[in-house]
């Protein structure tokens, strides 16, 4: 379920209301967290916190006319999901992360290469996200990502 908003707030102000509560604070827990540089928008049709190209003028590989991004949050069909860049490209974060999340979380994690997948959005572990979000710096995650791109 790709979005066609083109800013966070009209995609927050789309979204049914058995989960706008939720990416609410899962918004809230991310920008409060995310280390100084990153920006919010939106990329692929999801909530996104990118490295502008202020900061990194190459931009996305993929696409280069868009910024490099970090983490994006969705609404899906089925879930809410967070995709975090750094838990997929990052082992010593990945192993982190996993060995972590059953100290906040009540749920078995549903996880893919770098997306989290949450059924019930009762499951969502908002404060441990948050945590998440500091673990890499703007600087950390360009570093990794020209890392990964030169393999």
């Amino acid at each position: 379920m790709q979005s066609k908003a083109t800013t966070p707030e009209q995609y927050l102000a789309e979204l049914p209301e058995d989960r706008k509560e939720a990416m609410l604070k899962l918004r809230s827990a991310i920008k409060d967290n995310l280390p100084e540089g990153f920006k919010e928008g939106m990329g692929y049709g999801m909530l996104c916190y990118s490295v502008p190209h202020s900061i990194y003028p190459n931009g996305y590989h993929c696409s280069p006319n868009l910024p490099l991004p970090f983490i994006s949050v969705a609404s899906q069909k089925n879930f809410i999901a967070v995709y975090h860049m750094g838990i997929y490209s990052d082992k010593n974060l990945l192993d982190w992360f996993v060995a972590e999340y059953p100290k906040h979380a009540k749920t078995k994690l549903d996880m893919g290469k770098s997306c989290l997948r949450f059924k019930k959005v009762d499951d969502i572990p908002f404060e441990f996200i948050g945590e998440l979000a500091t673990k890499m710096s703007v600087e950390d995650w360009i570093a990794t990502y020209e890392k990964a791109l030169k393999r």
